[in-house]
């Protein structure tokens, strides 16, 4: 999977799961601000990224997660791991 069909389908499951306009998805977009997202939904955050891309994720993986890029590059890093 290449970089452009592994933010294709992040973007997807994002826009589906978390219900934000995949207009306001780019990657310098503050993550946590354009999802809104509290502690739970980081809960359901980690379970889609399990579910879609078949690894394990721990809470301290999001801690130098800030934008959509980098969360784009922790996915890509994961998979090629």
């Amino acid at each position: 999977m290449d970089k452009t069909e592994i933010i294709e389908k992040i973007n997807g499951f994002l826009v589906e799961e978390f219900e934000v306009e995949e207009s306001t998805i780019s990657p310098e977009a503050d993550l946590k601000e354009t999802l809104d997202l509290d502690s739970l939904d980081y809960v359901d955050l980690v379970v889609v990224i399990e579910s879609n891309f078949g690894f394990k994720v721990s809470g301290e993986d999001f801690v130098d997660i800030k934008t959509f890029s980098d969360f784009y590059n922790y996915i890509e890093s994961r998979l090629k791991a």
